[in-house]
């Protein structure tokens, strides 16, 4: 074992974060003498160093180095020469811990993944802060144990290119017991690079197999990604650096595809001499299980990207990706790298920006649509005398046997059906219908309203000629069968209309939605207008979770272009954000005992859940869109009986995922107040959150266009409810939501709907349609 030096010209350090570039780059210090202190949350890795000492494992062989560790809590004393090493998403944290105990003359240095600097200079002055770019291969493999996959790179200068001090050069010269060290001036240059490696080191996490085989099969991908990166970085004026084997110029848009082949085919090899062939982003989803950090870092370049007017598709599909991974490492597949292929050549077609149909096409929908609204309330007052409570196997599987009967009534057979069993009666049924092609473009054959071959409506839309098109991406319509209605509520409240309200259990959420869904396809049909491949998928879960359909939800929307989610308008509006929802248990134990005998002897649960609660409400952010709502709480057993148990259920609501991970840590990290009791939390996120995004927002703007010829003017909300949309987007499929029936009270005995409101959306519904088969 190597222990610290006593020399007097050693510098004492700091490494914030004891993973492994912090754990790599504190041995290398200690081990040139120099005082060290590696500051860590994870106390089982503190405790491992403190016991056993700072172990390195390199080429098989293992050497430990004794040195100071401790947690933020136990941390002592001021901080002047901090390497901070957390992961990218903990950087805010981190910096409200050790912003307050840095020295006037003391500084941070990021040896992180991303672009850290500028917050850091935030928080703690740009004076005080240094640029550093670090491409090691490393892994904690256990707590205590860093594996060192040998040198790599670490380039140190000041942010933005400023004159390299004497500060630099003394860490430089210290960090060159590591390896080769260097300063530079252009530090940027070297972490724009990184950006466009990392992207295709974060694409080969979404499948279990090699760096090196991954980049290899799939060049198309890695290809754009790099090339996306760095046309980003074009904007900023940096100028981009090589490092180790990756020449970043060889990956621009603008190089040479034979000089880009023959540089992939230099990296590839030189990944496999790596000891390391696997990313710590695949580490962390598959053996971890936590989440990534690249999703936080690649925010900035999604930033630049939408300032200058620059699309990031395949590089939003991979951070998409990611994130559901985060969720369900399971849903690893090389076929996700087999989509980037696809997206990176061109296979998927872009959103369309403008409609398809002509003011005078849409208006004839529209008409088209308004002489049918008799029939159009006549089958949701059919569909509705159809209760389907979710709770009811047997109401649930009669109510979708009527709509397999009434589907193929209203739209003739579709090419292709799945019915997929379910637990509890809430199957779901997969219809595949084929496109219908603009004139234009050479069209397909064309069905009416009833499924036959032509029709007697025409306004000279789509060619009649030739067969369907199968090959195209289908758009994804989006609908659910079940309510929240118990089985015998049309009995005292069966289906009603009065005038231009229609009003009855699940009319509104989201029966009507279904209706206008399909009276959509028919008015295209039957008007001989384009249309594209549509999959209707309908599930009879989605009020109690979606449990049981997610898992098919993400399948069809990963193999969509677009998808349309039925659900009820929010008072008209379209919902383009919606909250991802978080159902938790914290459970708390205690010490049993007399409460009047012998009260010192128990430790109460009861009261230690009363300051959890306290805790857990401190989460609220109203400003950032999160609510931590603890709704349930018991506990105990008798007055007389000091608690040994208590539990209280969370209904969490986030806006975004940074608020999501947030509130993910602090749960993590609860700690009893009383240390006689334990926690336990269980449970996880529902629904993923439903940002704004940029492919939502192209759908709504497209649907926005397509309602003006319509006489509408349609808006945009933000909703706290989830739906399956959550799915959709969380599978990087753009949709558009709550393009359903207009009116109100869900979930409510005033739930109801507007039949003026079904023909306008319907015929909504019909122009968006219509724009995504042609454009």
């Amino acid at each position: 074992m190597t222990h610290l030096s006593t020399d007097p010209h050693t510098r004492p350090y700091t490494v914030v974060g004891a993973g492994a570039i912090g754990g790599t780059l504190a041995y290398a210090l200690a081990s040139a003498g120099h005082p060290v202190t590696v500051v860590d949350t994870d106390r089982e890795h503190v405790e491992a160093i403190r016991t056993h000492g700072l172990v390195r494992e390199k080429d098989g062989v293992r050497e430990r180095i004794t040195l100071k560790a401790t947690t933020p809590e136990e941390c002592t004393g001021p901080l002047r020469r901090v390497l901070l090493a957390v992961k990218a998403q903990a950087t805010e944290r981190a910096l409200d811990w050790l912003a307050p105990r840095l020295v006037p003359d003391g500084y941070v240095v990021s040896v992180q993944n991303g672009f850290n600097e500028p917050l850091i200079a935030e928080r703690v002055g740009g004076d005080r802060t240094l640029a550093a770019f670090v491409n090691i291969f490393a892994d904690v493999i256990e707590p205590g144990v860093i594996r060192d996959g040998g040198h790599g790179a670490l380039v140190v200068g000041q942010p933005g290119g400023g004159v390299i001090g004497a500060r630099v050069r003394d860490l430089v010269t210290d960090l060159r017991a590591w390896g080769p060290a260097q300063a530079s001036d252009n530090v940027e240059g070297y972490l724009w690079a990184k950006a466009g490696f990392g992207a295709m080191l974060a694409a080969t996490a979404l499948a279990d197999d090699t760096m090196a085989d991954l980049i290899d099969r799939h060049r198309p991908a890695m290809y754009a990604l790099a090339a996306e990166v760095f046309d980003v970085a074009a904007t900023t004026g940096t100028r981009l650096e090589p490092f180790d084997a990756f020449e970043a110029h060889a990956f621009t848009r603008e190089a040479d595809p034979a000089v880009r082949d023959a540089a992939c085919d230099r990296l590839t090899a030189w990944l496999r001499g790596q000891p390391k062939n696997r990313s710590g982003i695949w580490r962390d989803l598959a053996v971890r299980r936590r989440p990534v950090e690249v999703t936080t870092h690649y925010a900035s370049v999604f930033e630049t990207a939408d300032r200058a007017g620059l699309d990031t598709p395949v590089l939003r599909r991979v951070v998409t990706a990611l994130r559901e991974l985060e969720d369900d490492p399971g849903g690893m597949s090389e076929e996700r790298l087999a989509d980037l292929d696809r997206i990176a050549s061109g296979d998927v077609r872009e959103l369309p920006g403008v409609p398809a149909l002509t003011d005078e096409q849409a208006g004839a929908v529209q008409d088209w649509l308004r002489d049918r609204h008799e029939e159009m309330v006549a089958d949701l007052a059919a569909y509705t005398e159809r209760g389907s409570s979710s709770e009811d196997p047997e109401a649930l599987r009669s109510c979708l046997s009527w709509l397999r009967d009434w589907l193929g009534a209203s739209l003739g057979p579709p090419e292709k059906e799945e019915l997929l069993r379910r637990e509890g009666g809430r199957d779901i049924l997969v219809q595949r219908y084929p496109g219908v092609r603009d004139a234009r473009t050479g069209g397909h054959s064309s069905r009416d309203g009833a499924g036959r071959a032509g029709g007697a409506d025409t306004a000279g839309g789509a060619d009649t000629a030739g067969g369907a098109d199968t090959a195209e991406q289908p758009v994804l319509l989006l609908c659910h069968y079940d309510t929240v209605w118990p089985t015998g509520t049309l009995l005292d409240w069966p289906f009603r209309r009065e005038g231009d309200r229609v009003s009855g259990p699940g009319v509104f959420d989201m029966k009507a939605g279904l209706v206008q869904a399909v009276w959509a396809l028919r008015a295209l049909d039957a008007l001989r207008l384009p249309r594209p491949p549509c999959t209707l998928l309908l599930n009879g879960d989605e009020e109690t979770g979606s449990h049981a359909s997610s898992e098919t939800i993400l399948a069809e929307a990963r193999t969509s272009r677009a998808a349309l989610v039925f659900e009820a308008s929010a008072e008209g509006a379209v919902k383009t954000t919606r909250k991802g929802v978080g159902l938790f248990t914290l459970v708390v134990t205690g010490t049993e005992a007399h409460a009047g005998l012998d009260p010192e002897a128990g430790a109460s649960a009861v009261d230690e859940l009363a300051q959890q609660v306290l805790r857990l409400r401190a989460l609220d952010d109203p400003a950032a869109g999160t609510s931590v709502n603890v709704g349930v709480v018991h506990g105990g057993t008798r007055s007389n009986v000091t608690a040994g148990r208590a539990v209280a259920e969370l209904d969490v609501r986030v806006a975004s995922r940074a608020e999501q991970k947030r509130v993910d840590a602090a749960l993590d990290e609860l700690t009893p107040v009383d240390e006689r009791t334990s926690l336990g939390v269980s449970g996880g996120w529902n629904r993923p959150v439903f940002e704004r995004t940029r492919d939502v927002a192209r759908m709504y703007q497209l649907a926005r266009a397509c309602a003006a010829p319509l006489g509408l003017d349609l808006r945009e909300a933000a909703v706290g409810g989830a739906s399956d949309g959550n799915f959709v987007l969380a599978a990087g499929t753009p949709v558009l939501d709550g393009i359903g029936a207009v009116g109100a009270g869900a979930h409510a005995r005033s739930e109801h709907a507007t039949v003026s409101g079904m023909t306008e959306r319907s015929a909504l519904a019909a122009g968006v349609l219509a724009a995504l088969a042609i454009g």
